[in-house]
């Protein structure tokens, strides 16, 4: 995709960045190095003292990821800063195996 000038948008506009699939190891390096929560960290406690059934990743880790896909999509630059985000929401766990593709 062309990079586009913030006048190339139309209200509507939907973009569809790449998928990114997680390895256990990329949940492991992540959550070691930032959010050592044992449901991240260990996979045995994960499932014996969680709702979650198994390892998840972190919901931070899956920030930067959609941010990711949507950059690699091709139709974003570089930015500008961001005035923040007002309504994110984790709605399901994302386990090793998982493809997130980011939307915007």
């Amino acid at each position: 995709m062309a990079p586009q000038s913030f006048e190339d948008f139309n209200v509507g506009d939907r973009f569809t960045g790449v998928g990114i699939t997680l390895s256990e190891a990329q949940i492991l390096d992540f959550a070691l190095t930032y959010d050592p929560q044992p449901f991240h960290i260990n996979k045995e406690a994960a499932e014996r003292d969680y709702p979650y059934a198994g390892l998840i990743a972190s919901g931070f880790q899956t920030l930067a990821l959609h941010f990711r896909s949507v950059y690699q999509s091709g139709f974003l630059v570089a930015g500008m800063g961001a005035p923040g985000m007002e309504d994110v929401r984790w709605l399901l766990p994302v386990r090793p195996g998982d493809t997130l593709t980011g939307h915007a």
